[in-house]
């Protein structure tokens, strides 16, 4: 007997087009993708163009330098995104095939990567523009949640990313092979946590709601460091929490190792989520501690 929701009968692909005999298609992933950076481009200008909002009433930058910052933000999310997945997660596949490295329309991104990559592109714009890197990061911060919810919306639909099996009444009957193959009797459909939506309600929705409501009514603008603190820790915590039901992927996954601990000892450790999350946590924590005293 089956459990669980039937999984929604949504395209991943909202249209596609051939020309030339090669076809073209957009994705609700790269929908997701190029939303999130627009919303988060206004939200960002509309911080900077309201001076009482911040340190002082200076704002860290102006908005067509806001404008500027937005080609190095998609640089770095793109780059780090990708190399973050081939390091992180599948380093032996792609070190035996290299030319899919660059192939990241077939899929693969990671958020730890793309935040490195976010981290290392905006120093570099701040720096030579000689911008304040706490406020700067606040804003960055306080833009990011809406991108977080879109891309995993967009896991959802293109069901990749689900979660463990579960008897519960809203896990989801995610199609394809590897997801209906949970060990469940014979003529039984696996139902799985819907971790996507998980993640877009944790590290989006609530996470970036906070953001808004402390930046914009309570001043915590005015305080270089709170946003991005809380951002930080706050991803980390909820992405930690989400990797107890969260599939991990395939290569950490092994007879002696059911549940794809990276690293464990005597079966009790942490998933590669976890592991990369931890430091997160450690640093949203302090950038929290030490903003007043910025």
């Amino acid at each position: 007997m089956s459990t669980g929701l039937p999984f929604p009968n949504v395209s991943p692909e909202l249209f596609s087009i051939s020309i030339f005999g090669m076809e073209f298609a957009l994705r609700w992933y790269a929908l997701a993708y190029i939303a999130g950076i627009l919303i988060g481009w206004r939200i960002a200008v509309a911080a900077v163009k309201r001076a009482p909002l911040w340190a002082d009433d200076s704002p860290p930058m102006r908005p067509e330098q806001v404008e500027e910052l937005l080609t190095w933000v998609i640089l770095g999310i793109i780059l780090g995104g990708r190399l973050g997945f081939v390091l992180f997660y599948q380093p032996g596949y792609y070190l035996a095939n290299p030319s899919q490295i660059l192939a990241i329309w077939q899929g693969g991104m990671s958020f730890h990567g793309g935040l490195v990559g976010v981290i290392a592109a905006a120093l570099v714009f701040c720096l030579r523009a000689r911008i304040p890197l706490r406020p700067a990061a606040d804003m960055m911060a306080l833009a990011t949640p809406p991108g977080l919810f879109l891309g995993r919306i967009a896991n959802f639909i293109n069901a990749e990313l689900w979660g463990r099996p579960t008897d519960l009444p809203w896990g989801v009957q995610f199609p394809g092979e590897a997801a209906q193959a949970c060990g469940q009797a014979l003529g039984e459909v696996c139902a799985r946590h819907p971790s996507q939506v998980y993640e877009a309600l944790l590290e989006g929705l609530l996470l970036g709601s906070v953001l808004l409501w402390l930046a914009f009514h309570r001043g915590a603008l005015r305080i270089p460091g709170r946003i991005v603190g809380l951002f930080i820790g706050g991803y980390g915590v909820a992405r930690f929490l989400v990797e107890f039901v969260r599939q991990p992927d395939a290569q950490f996954v092994s007879e002696g190792n059911p549940l794809g601990l990276a690293w464990h000892v005597a079966g009790y450790g942490f998933t590669m989520g976890q592991m990369l999350s931890l430091p997160m946590i450690l640093v949203g924590f302090y950038l929290w501690m030490t903003a007043k005293r910025t």
